[in-house]
């Protein structure tokens, strides 16, 4: 077994192609929303993020799709293992599928660390490739079901790389869709940005933007980084 143990929760990731990784705890800590009542995790992989926000919202109930099997069992079981198991559902389901299926669902919130490789080249290992590889049309799908699936006031958050990002922005204004926030995710204070964050909403506002350092000095977690996670990862 491949067992993460967070403070509230485990993570077993025994079989899945994405493993807990930085970029999932760090979109599910820093997850900007005032008590979300309804949530969707899409591409939930082990289910890491739907846990982070169980534990961060008591009031929010938590959708979950995800189109690998292995990788639903897995999330669906640690979902069952879970303390907030009755706020979680698992849906072994194409994005798109579920969309189409609940077309009357309207969320608070709708996260994703997608598939975030673009025009990258193909791993061998064809579990890898359904978690971490897509092109422009995976997104453009996905801003569909964003625009349709957020009520008025709600947000999309995602992790994505720059690149991906821009992408992203430029697909935006043909969805009806208006860039809020943009979080730029650094190693180091003198990195250059490897990932962003960025919110997303059916309202135009003033766009905000922040930075984020995740290490003072090698292996040297940074005074925000240790902040907002404190209350997931026992290593604080």
């Amino acid at each position: 077994m491949d067992i993460f143990k967070f403070k509230q929760f485990d993570v077993d990731q025994t079989g899945c192609a994405m493993k807990v990784n930085t970029d999932g705890v760090l979109l599910g800590a820093l997850i900007e929303a005032d008590n979300p009542k309804s949530i969707i995790d899409i591409g939930t992989g082990t289910g890491v993020i739907a846990l982070m926000l169980a534990q961060r919202f008591a009031n929010a109930r938590i959708d979950a799709v995800e189109i690998d099997r292995d990788a639903a069992e897995m999330a669906g079981q640690n979902f069952s293992n879970a303390q907030y198991h009755s706020r979680l559902t698992m849906h072994f389901n194409a994005f798109e599928d579920f969309f189409d299926k609940h077309k009357g669902n309207k969320y608070d919130l709708i996260v994703s660390n997608p598939p975030f490789f673009l025009d990258s080249l193909i791993s061998s290992n064809n579990k890898k490739n359904l978690a971490r590889h897509t092109d422009g049309a995976f997104f453009e799908r996905l801003l569909g079901c964003i625009f349709n699936g957020l009520n008025d006031v709600g947000t999309c958050q995602l992790i994505v790389p720059i690149v991906t990002a821009a992408v992203i922005k430029d697909f935006l204004p043909k969805h009806q869709l208006y860039l809020h926030k943009v979080f730029s995710i650094k190693s180091f204070v003198n990195s250059v940005p490897h990932r962003e964050i960025i919110i997303i909403g059916k309202d135009q506002k003033q766009i905000a933007q922040k930075s984020f350092v995740i290490y003072d000095a090698p292996k040297v977690y940074s005074a925000a980084y240790r902040a907002a996670l404190k209350d997931f990862l026992t290593i604080f």
